[in-house]
């Protein structure tokens, strides 16, 4: 398990299910990140215990209330959809309408690259959204991540669309950089 200020993050349980179709039933959150609202609690379900489960894949929960209000994971060298190497991540997140522009998803971020960097060992951590998705963009500039570079044409299967994604990166040393000068992304 994970900890933050206000959150920690934990693997997701059936039990999970009605909370988090209550929040993934929304257009304004799957469809942004590439993935289709759930349509019944026992869809959630079938998501916790097929995409959801996968390694390194956590149900944000607010320690305020004990219950998720969101998804994190981090998708690990060839488990992560990009290119990327061995030691190489990819962070994917998303949270649900009534906790946006409070800060949540980028204390997540921070926790996991945390963790990706000093506990895995990871030498970069990658991060995209696709176009128009301007809230993933802004939590990706919070937390540290530079641009790297735009694919056009991305399938984007679960929607049947084709779109374009903006990619970006931190590496161990930029991590390291911003966290010897205290910046956390709590104030940018």
């Amino acid at each position: 398990m994970l900890e933050t200020k206000r959150l920690y993050m934990r693997p997701w349980e059936e039990a999970d299910a009605e909370i988090l179709y209550q929040y993934a039933k929304d257009e304004a959150v799957g469809p942004a990140a590439g993935w289709p609202v759930h349509t019944s609690v026992e869809n959630s379900r079938e998501i916790i215990k097929g995409v959801l489960s996968e390694p390194e894949t956590y149900a944000v929960i607010l320690k305020e209330t004990g219950e998720p209000v969101g998804s994190i994971g981090l998708m690990v060298g060839k488990y992560s959809g990009k290119k990327i190497g061995e030691e190489e991540g990819e962070i994917g997140y998303w949270i649900g309408v009534p906790y946006w522009g409070q800060g949540l998803i980028p204390e997540a971020v921070l926790e996991m690259m945390r963790y990706g960097f000093e506990e895995l060992g990871l030498k970069a951590v990658w991060c995209g959204y696709y176009d128009g998705n301007e809230k993933s963009r802004r939590v990706q500039e919070k937390c540290g991540f530079a641009y790297h570079h735009t694919i056009e044409g991305v399938e984007c299967s679960l929607l049947g669309e084709i779109r374009t994604e903006h990619i970006s990166r931190i590496t161990k040393e930029q991590y390291e950089e911003r966290k010897g000068n205290g910046s956390d992304g709590k104030n940018e």
